[in-house]
């Protein structure tokens, strides 16, 4: 089979896909803005202005898609996708209304608009999920999944469960293990289009990615943690010697200020837009059982700093009165029946805008873990550290492409991912996804019943 002409054939099918979609939502917007839009303005454009106006659209669609990862088709659920693509939409639309409510210039139009944009978004959903639902079906039937050799070290993980649940992407037919010859690895790679390798020691990881690349066959693998500390590293070319620089700076001057004013004005806004849910909320929690509303807990921030985070009680009163640490079980009794409401739908994380404004915590950063299970974590990952290196926030990187009971040392790679490569920009895409990320049920699954963590 030939690799090299499958990746190329499935780029151009993501390009055309990709396009086809961007076409249609522009089109449904040049639609509306033709029949409807241009009915309100006081002044008619000239054709180039409403060219100018359709391409604005265009360019606004493409790049909120991609903040999302709504382009990648074939790769990621129809449904994940569609959900990426409609918050897209919907944010466009938004900013595209307030362009249109500053351009008409007339109060008695607005709520037309905003109703206009409205029926603009439905509409684009249902445009959405039928071309992604019909590309996806289509990409499935040219591209069938890749047959994947699974080449095992001595730890145990539930990778290879994970990835057989996409059966339409993955097929792990066989597995070895890394210990055996090299030439034995070598025969059975040959048979296959994609080998994963998973939590492989160096050395043996190392010559089975030889045999791989000599061999043309992609190569799925697990990361290290210093794998991952090196993504960010610099190509120094000032001698014939290859070599690489490793900065471990993290954010410059500049960027740790924005970053902070960034904070700031995230938190007042949030504080101030979502007061009236904070207060609903607060009412409901003391009516259920008379106990406080919120719930206070020493957390650990940048440098092992220490500090008292605030939640909405979400669950009963003395939830450890035995002292003793542990996180919410998949089915755990003690979660009251607002809190399992408010934990659904992330209500329970609000009051923490005040720990932003204070500046205990950031709105972009690794989950705040509480000291006691920091030190359970390190005895046996003792780089799960690294992870307070920036300060810690309200979301992440964890938090986007993780759920709550993922395995310590996987939130740890995660975690560690973004303080290698975090920026202001990576903090704006993250907050974004975060949206998609709240209406994903599954990024809320507790751990097993009985746990203290998460797994290590």
């Amino acid at each position: 089979m030939n690799q090299k002409k499958i990746e190329s054939e499935k780029i151009a099918y993501r390009l055309i896909s990709n396009s086809i979609l961007i076409v249609v939502l522009s089109i449904s917007y040049a639609l509306l803005w033709y029949f409807k839009i241009l009915g309100l303005m006081q002044y008619h454009f000239l054709t180039i202005g409403n060219y100018l106006m359709i391409g604005i659209y265009a360019v606004l669609t493409i790049v909120m898609i991609n903040t999302f990862k709504g382009f990648m088709i074939g790769m990621q659920r129809i449904s994940i996708l569609c959900m990426s693509q409609a918050i897209a939409m919907g944010i466009v639309n938004i900013l595209m209304a307030i362009i249109t409510i500053l351009m008409t210039r007339v109060k008695e139009y607005v709520w037309a608009t905003l109703g206009l944009y409205f029926i603009l978004t439905l509409v684009q959903c249902v445009l959405v999920l039928t071309v992604v639902w019909v590309e996806t079906k289509l990409y499935r039937y040219f591209f069938p999944p890749f047959e994947v050799l699974h080449i095992r070290g001595d730890h145990e993980n539930n990778l290879v469960e994970k990835m057989n649940r996409r059966t339409d992407k993955y097929r792990i037919k066989e597995e070895i293990s890394c210990f055996e010859p090299v030439e034995k690895i070598a025969d059975l790679i040959h048979k296959f289009d994609a080998v994963l390798i998973n939590d492989v020691p160096s050395k043996q990881r190392n010559d089975i990615l030889k045999v791989c690349f000599d061999a043309g066959v992609r190569v799925y693998f697990t990361p290290k943690i210093s794998d991952i500390i090196i993504q960010g590293s610099d190509e120094i070319n000032l001698f014939d010697t290859p070599l690489y620089l490793c900065r471990n700076t993290g954010l410059s001057v500049f960027q740790a200020f924005v970053k902070r004013l960034g904070d700031i004005i995230i938190s007042l806004i949030g504080i101030i837009l979502t007061s009236p849910v904070m207060l609903i909320t607060a009412i409901a929690i003391h009516k259920y059982d008379n106990g406080p509303v919120f719930y206070k807990q020493t957390r650990c921030t940048k440098d092992g700093k220490e500090y008292q985070i605030m939640k909405f009680r979400s669950m009963i009163t003395n939830a450890e009165a035995d002292g003793k640490a542990r996180l919410a079980a998949e089915n755990d009794d003690r979660i009251t029946p607002v809190g399992h409401f408010i934990r659904a739908t992330r209500i329970d994380e609000l009051p923490q805008f005040f720990n932003i404004l204070k500046g205990e915590m950031s709105v972009v950063g690794p989950r705040p873990e509480r000291p006691e299970i920091i030190a359970e974590y390190v005895k046996t990952v003792p780089e799960f550290a690294y992870r307070m290196r920036v300060k810690a926030g309200l979301t992440g990187y964890a938090q986007v492409y993780g759920k709550y009971n993922t395995t310590s040392y996987d939130k740890l790679k995660l975690d560690m991912i973004y303080v290698e490569k975090c920026s202001v920009l990576l903090d704006i895409q993250l907050i974004l996804m975060t949206l998609r990320v709240i209406l994903t049920k599954d990024a809320t699954e507790g751990v097993e019943e009985g746990k203290t963590n998460a797994g290590v």
